[in-house]
């Protein structure tokens, strides 16, 4: 653990939460990491718009290799649009590549006041980021062309029940059905965190290394071998990150099938590293990279993980302020 991380436990007592949207509230699309293709764009923002909210697109950025623009042209779309006082929620265009050159000691000093952020994959870096530099509630969920793109309870979409249950709800306590099944029984309360786990790992090391004692931890990716998916758990427990967490939620790993017949599949990969921890875990969660309507989950808010059934999230506060 690097010590100059914040602790779970210092982040709950500042936590900071956006303001919870309603019909017209203005979104804005950002493009952190690489650029997506416009009639995927156009698709997104249209769903966005069906919900009834306000939507101002990306900046106009010409593409640098895998990125949607130059480094110093991301971060500062992705700042100015935390700035604009009209905008309540941020949306990322896509994930693939390049969230993290925007991460530094300054940004933590530039942003001033939370917002609600939505985005999933290479967005993990920027979430961990505000969850232990500022205490900031984000949301793992769909993008403008990963997600919104393809609607609502669609393949390749998103769940629309959650999302508005994360963005929307200031009321209190609500439920998360998982769609999982139960890699070991139990229920365990924790804040969550996680997200795409290569990028959870990627943060080792860094003064915004994830602190995960505590928490109920969220752990999920795609197109890994299953030796891979192996070789990233066992850095995750080597270096301390199951130690004194409470349960784990996994995705279902899409095109993660074994290359040989026969060989460990990534849900035996799971059970054999994870299974001595003796906490609640549920596998095959739709959540991030996943084919099937990918759910919201607000991250950095106290949870009950229930591991029975498909698995359930009870959320114990809202993960939005009233507006």
């Amino acid at each position: 653990m690097n010590r100059d991380a914040t602790s779970g436990a210092q982040l709950t007592t500042r936590l900071r939460k956006g303001r919870g949207l309603r019909a017209g509230s203005k979104v804005a699309v950002f493009a952190p990491a690489s650029p997506a293709d416009h009639p995927r764009t156009h698709a997104g923002i249209a769903e966005l718009q069906r919900l009834g909210f306000q939507v101002i697109p990306a900046a106009d950025k010409s593409s640098a290799g895998y990125f949607a623009g130059s480094s110093e042209e991301r971060r500062k779309e992705f700042v100015d649009r935390m700035e604009e006082e009209q905008v309540e929620a941020l949306v990322a265009l896509r994930g693939g590549y390049g969230s993290t050159y925007l991460l530094d000691d300054q940004l933590a000093t530039d942003l001033k006041k939370p917002r609600i952020l939505i985005g999933f994959s290479d967005l993990t870096s920027i979430q961990i980021f505000l969850w232990q530099r500022l205490g900031w509630v984000t949301f793992y969920g769909p993008m403008i062309a990963a997600g919104f793109d393809a609607g609502a309870g669609a393949s390749g979409g998103y769940d629309q029940g959650s999302f508005l249950s994360a963005v929307t709800g200031t009321e209190g306590s609500w439920q998360l059905p998982l769609r999982g099944e139960i890699m070991r029984t139990g229920a365990a309360e924790g804040y969550i965190v996680g997200g795409a786990m290569t990028l959870v790992e990627a943060t080792i090391g860094t003064s915004w290394e994830l602190d995960t004692r505590d928490a109920i931890v969220l752990l999920e990716d795609r197109g890994m071998k299953p030796y891979q998916l192996d070789r990233v758990l066992t850095h995750l427990k080597q270096a301390g990150k199951f130690d004194g967490v409470r349960g784990i939620v996994m995705g279902d790993f899409p095109d993660c099938e074994p290359p040989v017949a026969g060989s460990p599949t990534v849900q035996d990969i799971c059970a054999r590293i994870l299974g001595d921890l003796r906490i609640p875990i549920v596998f095959g969660a739709p959540v991030g990279h996943t084919n099937r309507p990918m759910l919201t989950v607000p991250l950095g808010v106290r949870a009950v993980l229930h591991a029975k059934g498909e698995g359930t999230l009870e959320m114990m506060e809202s993960a939005v302020v009233a507006p």
